[in-house]
């Protein structure tokens, strides 16, 4: 498909993730990306999908992926009237494998009942889902008796985040939102107030100081994204040439400096955190709270359905040095949502079948 006809596809999607609009496969200019639909003859189309093809070295082979997608209906029974079409077209593309990552959820939990599961080596599969999601266990079962794998077994083992977690904003007003946060979280954001902490949108002339308190952040909390702040300046530029506004770059600044970044993405009626950074001092200003707290009213005042903070560990040990972000996240009242993570499937042949185990053991030794 052309990019104005996938976008059209898309424009009556309004739940699609962003990693499924065209603008993705220009930020990953290290994969060759195409933009595929399906449908009638003649008629609205039924689905689509951006791919996303990573030539294995020394081969003309490639690993297919869909970011999030494709975009379809996971409802229809005849889900192989389009998907069986959908892998002939990838694997005559010249891919070996494929990786997708169906739009279903498939387990929700509340926040009081993750709180209340937290302890010593517990996991989040330990507690009581407060909904499962009768389409996402559906849709787990066609795939598994169609051979494919889900990445990481049932831990996380996925490029995109198997469990994320979410605060719903459809029917709520901005009062709604601000009795859903814990007390704690209420007088962070009134304690940043009124130490003068400003929340404000930046530009891409900003990026670099983003970047900068991003590097101070992966220290401080060990971890590291890999991520150049060229990426960065190219994501913020490519995003918002396709749609004004799609990525955006929120500042908390207090005394003339900026003590914190957060990047959100929009698309449709869904809006996702993206990235957070804060330096090493003031902390005690909050300048984080107030942040997330500005993002999730303009993602209300956007009509978004929900407000995506993007990944949680599946720990729910207090010990964990990762478990401080989901506590974090929690206070905000939303729901810790298990999706149905990421799903592979060798392309028929002996040839391909030898080199997706070749692929697996070599990212398993990574």
């Amino acid at each position: 498909m052309s990019v104005p006809e996938y976008q059209a596809f898309l424009a009556g999607q309004r739940h699609a993730s962003f990693l499924q609009h065209p603008s993705w496969g220009r930020v990953k200019d290290l994969w060759r990306s195409e933009l595929l639909g399906w449908g009638p003859p003649s008629g609205e189309l039924h689905g689509g999908a951006l791919v996303l093809y990573r030539q294995l070295p020394g081969t003309r082979k490639y690993f297919a992926y869909l970011p999030e997608g494709p975009v379809a209906d996971w409802s229809d029974p005849h889900v192989d009237g389009w998907l069986t079409p959908l892998l002939r077209h990838i694997r005559a593309a010249g891919a070996f494998a494929v990786r997708i990552g169906p739009g279903p959820a498939y387990r929700r939990w509340d926040a009081a009942a993750v709180k209340a599961g937290a302890g010593p080596g517990r996991h989040i599969s330990d507690v009581l889902a407060s909904e499962v999601d009768p389409l996402g266990t559906a849709v787990a079962d066609r795939l598994r008796t169609r051979g494919w794998q889900r990445c990481g077994g049932e831990e996380d083992g996925d490029a995109q985040p198997r469990h994320v977690f979410r605060v719903p904003l459809a029917g709520r007003t901005p009062d709604d939102l601000w009795s859903g946060l814990n007390q704690e979280w209420r007088r962070n954001i009134r304690k940043a107030e009124k130490s003068g902490v400003e929340t404000v949108l930046g530009t891409a002339d900003d990026l670099p100081e983003f970047y900068r308190l991003l590097r101070i952040t992966e220290e401080r909390d060990g971890f590291r994204l890999g991520r150049s702040l060229a990426y960065y300046e190219k994501q913020y530029e490519v995003l918002n040439a396709e749609a004004p506004g799609r990525m955006r770059l929120y500042l908390a600044r207090h005394q003339g400096e900026i003590l914190a970044a957060h990047t959100m993405i929009v698309a449709g009626r869904r809006v996702w955190y993206q990235t957070g950074a804060s330096a090493d001092h003031r902390r005690e200003v909050r300048p984080s709270n107030a942040l997330q707290w500005r993002m999730m009213c303009d993602a209300h005042a956007l009509g978004a359905d929900e407000y995506d903070m993007r990944g949680v560990p599946s720990t729910l040990d207090p010990d964990a040095r990762s478990f401080g972000l989901l506590r974090w996240k929690l206070g905000t009242g939303g729901q810790v949502v298990e999706t149905l993570g990421e799903w592979e499937i060798p392309m028929t042949g002996y040839a391909n079948t030898a080199l997706y185990k070749a692929f697996q053991t070599y990212l398993a030794r990574r």
